[in-house]
């Protein structure tokens, strides 16, 4: 069933909602991002350990992503009083509110490679 929220948006709403649901999150990075971070949620995620986990990003695509993240609330950053500084990130409460979202579209991306798969 429906929640409410659902039943009450016209046609024109969802689809603004699924354009601002892909602008924040689309593209090639941020939910591998997310992903990482979550996965290493009680580790020290420094920008280095993010960019070698996220295989094939550069350091200027990933610091932009963290920065579309983080305006978006989705991700956190915390400059550490070390020497050198340590930048940590991480997901925020508000961030992980996304995964629900991801489990679908990955089951559904299973199922589809699946079945692209049987037909060849």
């Amino acid at each position: 069933m429906k929640d409410q929220k659902m039943q009450e948006a016209t046609c024109e709403q969802e689809l603004n909602a699924i354009r601002d649901s892909l602008e924040v999150l689309g593209g090639k990075w941020k939910l591998r991002i997310m992903r990482h971070l979550n996965n290493h949620i009680n580790e020290t995620n420094t920008f280095k350990k993010i960019q070698r986990s996220v295989e094939g990003i550069s350091a200027k695509m990933l610091s932009k992503e963290l920065q579309d993240l983080e305006l978006n609330l989705l991700v956190c950053r915390t400059v550490l009083n070390t020497k050198p500084i340590t930048v940590q990130y991480a997901i925020t409460d508000y961030g992980k509110s996304v995964f629900p979202v991801t489990e679908s579209l990955v089951s559904w991306g299973l199922n589809h490679r699946q079945k692209i798969i049987q037909q060849r």
